[in-house]
């Protein structure tokens, strides 16, 4: 399969960069320059273009430079024989614009172009952090292996928004008929379009297990048994409360056969006393969560800081096998932004090997001795904000 790789990156106003602009090449691309000096900042552009988000930060402001409009990411991609210059404008106070060859596109379409996977240290809250951070991580990855359920997710996210709103009057002014009949056509919607994310979702998790399982086994070399599971609201669970719930998601959602939309609409018929009295929509895949375990345990709360960091890795390296096998554009671009120096020098040389075959990889360091050699033919030397040389 013909592989896309980004053959250069132009950017303007973003973060630190007045303006930057840097040749990459297949195979491994090193960016080294001391903590605090950009080179982050230029593996960010790039997730951003797969993923419409930065993984440092929530607001896209923070990447526009100071006293600044807009930034721009450009980035030349080689695939199948032809050249696609790919660029987003992030507004400070107007919506973003995207293009594809100077054509204008939705930005949330910039997905079915270019695809990434990015491990950095922030990814340490998927396996400690809350539900939410394992939420984004499935969405991304979601939309890198199926564009078009960005639209799913965006309609999802704009109906959960209005039905919030209706419980919130309906608890405020006390429920009248009128709103009960309005709700019902809000959860036509929100069980139609949640329906579709969750068994999305669910069929990912199985999808990930064994290239997870292999992947941890690469880095770690031991077998922890590394494992995923769904836990799913409409089976009872709430992610966003207490850790029993959780737990018991697990035994009332195997052997289930009943159609997803079914147990939903059972579950919102369930919840609803308490949604009114909330104002708040309690069952969906906003509150579904993946429970991460290693030798049968939670990673969270039991697993160390560095069977933690290598399983939140083998989780992105998971990931960037999937899209491979999958995805239509063939193996993401792999970045490894700030990854060796948290590494023993056994698992550095086990990464390397992990991703040596990969069409195109972008690795961030502060240390030159700490990337294995094979790694470090390309490399990018970055000061204040400037490329020193290339």
């Amino acid at each position: 399969m013909e592989r896309v790789i980004v053959t250069h990156l132009n950017l303007s106003d973003f973060r630190n960069y007045v303006g930057a602009d840097v040749a990459l090449q297949g195979g491994a691309n090193l960016f080294i320059g001391r903590n605090g000096q950009g080179k982050t900042n230029l593996v960010e552009s790039l997730g951003y273009l797969s993923t419409l988000g930065s993984h440092r930060v929530s607001s896209d402001k923070a990447l526009i430079r100071a006293g600044q409009d807009a930034a721009i990411i450009r980035a030349r991609l080689h695939h199948a024989g032809r050249d696609l210059l790919v660029e987003v404008q992030i507004n400070r106070s107007a919506p973003n614009r995207a293009q594809v060859n100077r054509g204008g596109i939705k930005p949330r379409e910039l997905p079915r172009y270019f695809s990434s996977v990015l491990f950095a240290p922030e990814d340490l809250t998927i396996v400690r952090g809350d539900p939410g951070a394992r939420r984004r991580f499935l969405d991304e990855l979601l939309v890198l292996h199926t564009p078009r359920l960005s639209g799913v997710l965006a309609d999802y996210d704009r109906t959960l928004r209005q039905r919030n709103t209706l419980l919130k009057s309906a608890r405020s002014s006390g429920l009248r008929e009128s709103q009960l009949s309005t709700l019902e056509v809000w959860d036509d919607k929100l069980v139609a379009l949640g329906s579709v994310i969750i068994d999305e979702r669910v069929a990912l998790v199985n999808a990930l297990r064994r290239p997870l399982v292999e992947a941890y086994a690469a880095v770690v070399d031991a077998d922890h048994r590394p494992g995923l599971e769904p836990v799913l609201s409409i089976a009872g669970a709430d992610a966003e409360g207490d850790d029993d719930s959780a737990d018991r998601s697990a035994a009332v959602s195997e052997g289930e056969t009943r159609p997803t939309a079914d147990r939903f609409r059972e579950a919102l018929v369930e919840r609803r006393r308490a949604e009114f009295d909330r104002g708040l929509t309690l069952v969906g895949p906003h509150r579904d969560d993946v429970r991460l375990m290693l030798n049968d345990l939670p990673v969270k709360g039991y697993a160390s800081h560095g069977e933690s960091w290598s399983f939140a890795l083998a989780l992105k390296l998971a990931s960037a096998h999937l899209l491979r096998q999958d995805s239509a554009l063939g193996d993401p671009v792999l970045i490894l932004d700030d990854v060796f120096a948290e590494l023993d020098k056994g698992r550095r040389s086990r990464l390397a090997e992990a991703i040596r075959d990969f069409e195109q990889v972008l690795i961030t360091a502060a240390v030159l001795e700490d990337i294995p050699e094979e790694l470090t033919a390309h490399t990018v030397h970055i000061r204040a904000g400037e490329i020193v040389d290339a």
